[in-house]
């Protein structure tokens, strides 16, 4: 189910249809759907029983419903707000239905990623496409989705990995980690003087070797990122927003430029708005818990730092007492002109313009630094980490997204968990890659009866495949063998060899389970008096309690032990089996007491519920048993 958090400006679209345009504290947001009364609840249910065929496609049509109602992801500009579900389908609220404002479908399928701008709009497909919409895009029907990542020149480099728009271009980051504009280039945000290219149909080479692409939805200025964690930046400056410092304060900055004087740390996000920019750095030095910190750069009143009237041309860090002790930055999102901050200690701060109430603080006032927002009591709040905040051009959204239960997207993830590496490679040039030797262990080709031995044969032939590549290609190659999809054609053709291209996870996961070696299990599950080991990893892939446990910025990472004790036995062996396998042994009779403890054990386990899911098995098996 969800939950969607909206205040700020309620038009250009229509959110609420029976609201003020301005909402200045924070409601409840709800579809059409969810807005039913009880009394038609009650009538769809009556109208089911009549007709079993009937009953059974309305069933199918819940369902759908309910998968729909899973966010992943909502991204909102000036004229248009989009809500991705996690079924891979989207829909969108429009200006364009200025009359009803009911929300229309996307007419595109399996969306990765949706991104607007306030001039365009752009969509990511699982298999790596790009459509995107806009007058700069498409003239002649700038309402139709046309793909843009099959213009990019180079046929090797039109599998996408990750989009973002500015206000007026949209980027591509390609699996071969080169970044490409296409769109406006007037104020020099593609790279290029813009008096001898100011605006392009076609995606643009900007730069090679990039890492990750920054920009925001009403912006004019981007941030690259290199493999070398070397950050640059291009386009509008006039207030400082690139961070380029006191000696660089032209309009435009027409050339992709190094950005010095960086903060220390690791750079996870990077959100420009209008005028300023704002980066989130986590330091590495503290091991246990990672201290995340906030800093700007760019316009005075936007920028968090409490000097009225001056501009910030360097990263400079946002403090406050409000969240500097103890909290720690869960996520944050910057607007055209205002700024959310969502933190460990389930706070939320804005600062900013607030015009139209996106600030959340019950007035329009426009505060200097960050201001603490009073919330509607969350229905999730013991997952904070599993909230996301997103700012509009002048709205704003808290919503929860827990992590993906796809296999193949959380062994992505992990791929960056250096705290769980245990094999390194070493590249051509020398650099060294660190990975999961158990991932490796079911992901690297295996016979069923291979001992460790051979598999460390496997290994072998991987260091010596990496030891002649760069470390972008050693990059590409360890991202084919954790997700299993061919993101480079020439690359795999190298490695297919020692890949299990064509098993499923759950098949090698079965087999770690019946062969697995005990060193390579690091937690304890305590039920009554005996214990059982998993490894971390597995037990990530699986359940969101541990995905939270392990993978949270602010959790203890120790051996913790828990206790299962209100489990029996066999109840207990069916969920240890289905963590590896996501079946149900076949020897094991399934008693109407097995199914009720089964249901109070997904709560405790928060299990990731796929499909078909283990409470299905498990009635589907009870029922052919009798």
């Amino acid at each position: 189910m969800n939950e969607i958090i909206f205040f700020g400006r309620n038009e250009y679209p229509i959110l609420f249809k029976n609201e003020s345009f301005r909402i200045t504290k924070p409601i409840q947001f709800k579809f059409e759907n969810e807005n039913e009364n009880e009394n038609e609840k009650q009538n769809e249910k009556q109208n089911e029983k009549e007709n079993e065929n009937e009953n059974e496609n309305e069933n199918e049509n819940e369902n759908e419903n309910e998968n729909e109602k899973q966010i992943k992801q909502i991204s909102s500009t000036y004229f248009s707000t989009i809500f991705l579900f996690k079924n891979g389908k989207a829909i969108e609220y429009s200006d364009e239905e200025y009359s009803n404002q009911n929300p229309s479908k996307i007419q595109i399928e399996n969306i990765q990623k949706v991104t607007v701008g306030y001039r365009n709009e752009a969509i990511l497909t699982k298999e790596g496409n790009v459509f995107a919409k806009g007058k700069d895009i498409n003239p002649k029907n700038p309402k139709e989705f046309i793909n843009i990542s099959s213009l990019i020149e180079d046929t090797n480099d039109r599998i996408i990995q990750d989009i973002v728009s500015g206000d007026s271009a949209i980027y591509l980051l390609t699996s071969n980690q080169n970044a490409y504009g296409i769109s406006s280039n007037e104020y020099g945000q593609l790279g290029f003087d813009s008096k001898t290219l100011k605006k392009t149909k076609k995606p643009i080479l900007m730069m090679k070797n990039v890492s990750k692409i920054f920009s925001g939805n009403s912006s004019n200025h981007i941030f690259l990122l290199n493999s070398n964690q070397e950050l640059f930046g291009c386009g509008y400056n006039e207030f400082g927003s690139l961070g380029l410092g006191e000696s660089r304060k032209e309009r435009k900055i027409q050339k992709l430029t190094k950005i010095q004087n960086i903060p220390k740390g690791k750079i996870i996000d990077i959100q420009c708005g209008r005028w300023h920019s704002i980066m989130l750095i986590e330091n590495e030095n503290e091991n246990e818990n990672p201290k995340r910190k906030l800093y700007s750069c760019g316009s005075s009143g936007l920028n968090g730092i409490d000097k009225y009237g001056q501009n910030t041309y360097e990263f400079t860090e946002i403090k406050s007492s409000l969240f500097e002790n103890d909290d720690n930055i869960i996520d944050f999102s910057v607007g055209f002109l205002h700024n959310l901050i969502l933190t460990s200690n389930s706070k939320l701060f804005s600062f900013g313009n607030n015009d139209y109430g996106q600030l959340g603080t019950g007035n329009t006032n426009d505060q200097l630094i960050p201001t603490q927002i009073e919330l509607p009591k969350l229905r999730f709040n013991e997952n904070i980490s599993n909230y996301h905040v997103s700012c509009g051009f002048n709205k704003s959204f808290l919503y929860y997204s827990p992590f993906l239960s796809n296999l193949e997207e959380d062994l992505i993830k992990l791929f960056e968990r250096k705290e769980f590496c245990d094999i390194s490679f070493k590249t051509k040039n020398g650099e060294i890659i660190e990975a999961h030797k158990l991932i490796l262990k079911y992901r690297l080709n295996q016979n069923q009866n291979q001992n460790q031995n051979q598999n460390q044969n496997e290994i072998e032939k991987l260091q010596e495949i990496i030891s002649k590549k760069s470390i972008k290609e050693s990059n590409q190659i360890f991202e084919m063998i954790y997700s299993n999809r061919i993101i480079n054609p020439k690359l795999y053709s190298e490695i297919k060899e020692i890949i299990n291209s064509n098993e499923k996870i759950e098949e090698t996961m079965k087999r770690i389970y019946l062969n697995e070696n005990e060193n390579e299990k690091d937690f304890i599950i305590e039920r009554k008096e005996k214990q059982y080991k998993f490894p971390k990893l597995i037990l990530i892939m699986r359940s969101e309690l541990y995905r939270g446990m392990f993978l949270s910025v602010t959790e203890d990472k120790s051996n913790k032990v828990t206790d299962y004790s209100e489990l029996s036995n066999k109840s207990f062996q069916i969920f240890e089996y289905w963590i590896y396998s996501n079946q149900i042994k076949e020897e094991i009779q399934i008693t109407q007491e097995i199914i009720n403890e089964i249901e109070i054990g997904i709560d405790y386990f928060q299990l990731n519920q796929t499909n078909p899911n283990l409470f299905d098995l498990l009635i589907n098996k009870f029922n052919n048993q009798n």
